[in-house]
């Protein structure tokens, strides 16, 4: 991948797009990744893993909610990684992810994901640097084994949210009635290291990108989903897939 340099690039969808033409088109997406996905699911020689990363509020949720929604539940799962157990915290930093892996014929989402062991824990100092360089190469083999191993087609997205627009959505947090059960005290502290996860995301752009990452402009939402959809769309056509045939006796 060519070097990413975060503020080079636009947090909002191209001048030239329309929002509504986007919208139908994002819709006609939407009808043919339910086909696709019910082909993933009855085929089952696939599995895809999307990973999603980002600051806090740049709509990780909502991407969820509104490009995976309308799937068929059976064949997607959702997995997000918050602080680590005593348990977890007892093995190695990617065994609870491995846990989480996708089986053939599911799409699994990693709401947040194995990038957090060297994103959050890398701008806290909780860890030092040479830890912080074992574990990228672990996550390049891992991935690697997920796709070697598991037929595993893996989508690495990081929603590029602006600052401004990340602390009016955190503001609605507090405001709106509707999304009071998303506030946390914490989210405004780690918006004041917003230079240090730049940093740290570009690190990860330029050493974790054996499968490369989709930079999605965030400040809009209707642009992000069909960033999003378009992309998850095009991987599962290149499969190729093909719906089995009669089971025999």
């Amino acid at each position: 991948m060519a070097t990413i340099k975060l503020k080079d690039i636009s947090t909002r969808a191209p001048k030239d797009w329309n929002k509504e033409e986007t919208k139908i088109k994002t819709i006609a997406i939407l009808q043919e990744l339910d086909e696709l996905q019910n082909l993933l699911f009855a085929e089952s020689k696939h599995a895809v893993l999307v990973v999603l990363q980002g600051m806090d509020a740049s709509g990780k949720d909502s991407a969820i909610r509104k490009v995976f929604g309308t799937l068929n539940p059976q064949g997607v799962r959702v997995q997000s990684f918050k602080v680590p157990t005593e348990l977890e915290l007892s093995h190695d930093f990617l065994w609870r992810i491995h846990a989480a892996a996708p089986p053939k014929g599911v799409i699994q989402i990693f709401n947040r994901s194995h990038y957090e062991d060297v994103l959050v824990t890398r701008v806290h100092r909780w860890i030092d640097e040479k830890t912080v360089k074992r574990r990228m190469k672990a996550i390049n083999e891992f991935e690697q084994l997920l796709q070697e191993h598991n037929s595993t087609t893996i989508l690495k997205f990081y929603l590029h949210v602006s600052p401004e627009e990340q602390q009016e959505r955190l503001q609605e947090r507090i405001h709106n009635p509707s999304k009071q059960w998303k506030y946390n005290e914490k989210d405004f502290e780690e918006a004041r290291l917003w230079d240090r996860y730049m940093d740290a995301y570009e690190d990860c752009f330029a050493h974790c990108n054996d499968v490369p990452w989709t930079v999605v402009p965030a400040d809009q939402n209707w642009y992000k989903e069909y960033v999003i959809a378009d992309t998850l769309k095009k991987a599962l056509e290149k499969l190729d897939m093909q719906y089995p045939g009669l089971k025999k006796e």
